[in-house]
């Protein structure tokens, strides 16, 4: 029996979300927890399922904010180091007119970033069910090696391990050490979540197929997940290609943590059913599902404390 259904690792920030402006007409910001990893376990947890984060937040004001902010949300963290030097990670989300978003990071360094191999509990890896990752901790060596050696110890397990790249291009040396960083996470990852233009990006293929065709001749991923923004999702399995269609919302104020939100959601079904023998129904109602789930976030300022509960979704989808 494993202890953990999904653990992650990445992580742990302030997004400063756009919020209306002062009497002195400035711009305010409220204080939202974010960072990928811990979305994504956050929709898991309220799905039901037992999670677990690995990371590092500054031992200041914000840090304390988001330990608490994950326990409530039901996210193990004992994992999760206090720096008593470095402070915690910010950014500023800037919101646009269609609710995307334009990040500015304050990180140079932050505390996410210094997480130590030493500091990463194998153990807690090897009684998960999934493993989760993305690129922000591969953004510089120090987290990068405390990455990859959870990543081994995933492999050593046989815990399935899921990625995604969640490309933040700022914060990169160079976009060619992104693409190195990118492709390792394919080389290891069962399950892959990618967006349309990370997707792009990575192939130079503009029509998604064909990207994840040039994936697949380097990399044997059983599942990868395309999600596409207003066009809804895809999900490639063996030789099965299934599409769902987006929920969109009139209500939509940002769409900060709806890729992290679809993310939870597709690993909740993996979690239930298992990666073998998946049927075009079983993935067109894990995208569904995820599609649903996703249009509700948007509708919300920040991700990680708002992620929806079953009965929402399940109404979403009537």
């Amino acid at each position: 029996m494993k202890k953990f259904d999904v653990t992650a690792l990445g992580e742990l920030l302030i997004d400063f979300t756009e919020s209306g402006q002062s009497n002195q007409g400035n711009p305010l910001f409220e204080a939202n927890p974010g960072g990928a990893p811990c979305n994504v376990l956050a929709m898991l947890s309220n799905l039901g399922h037992k999670t677990a984060f690995i990371g590092k937040v500054g031992n200041d004001f914000f840090g304390e904010q988001l330990k608490n902010a994950i326990m409530e949300t039901g996210i193990d963290a004992s994992c999760l180091c206090m720096d008593e030097k470095v402070h915690t990670t910010l950014a500023l989300v800037h919101t646009g007119a269609d609710g995307d978003r334009d990040f500015s990071f304050y990180r140079n360094p932050g505390a996410d970033m210094m997480l130590t191999e030493e500091e990463v509990l194998e153990e807690v890896i090897k009684t998960s069910k999934v493993f989760h990752f993305g690129t922000l901790s591969m953004t510089h060596e120090r987290v990068r090696r405390a990455t990859k050696k959870a990543v081994r110890a995933a492999e050593e397990a046989g815990t399935l391990i899921s990625f995604d790249p969640n490309l933040r291009p700022p914060l990169w040396e160079s976009l060619d050490v992104a693409k190195e960083q990118v492709l390792y996470g394919l080389e290891h990852c069962h399950i892959l979540k990618i967006s349309d233009n990370e997707i792009q990006w990575l192939t130079n293929k503009s029509d998604y197929t064909e990207g994840v065709e040039w994936i697949r001749e380097r990399y044997q991923i059983p599942l990868i997940l395309v999600s596409m923004g207003k066009e809804g999702s895809r999900a490639y399995y063996g030789e099965k290609m299934v599409e769902a269609a987006p929920f969109l919302q009139k209500k939509t104020v940002e769409t900060t943590g709806a890729g992290d939100t679809f993310c939870g959601c597709i690993l909740h079904y993996i979690c239930e059913y298992g990666l073998e023998h998946l049927t075009k129904d079983n993935l067109k109602e894990m995208l569904t599902f995820a599609n649903a789930a996703a249009s509700i976030v948007t509708t919300r300022k920040g991700a990680l404390k708002v992620m929806p509960e079953r009965e929402e979704v399940e109404r979403m989808m009537l």
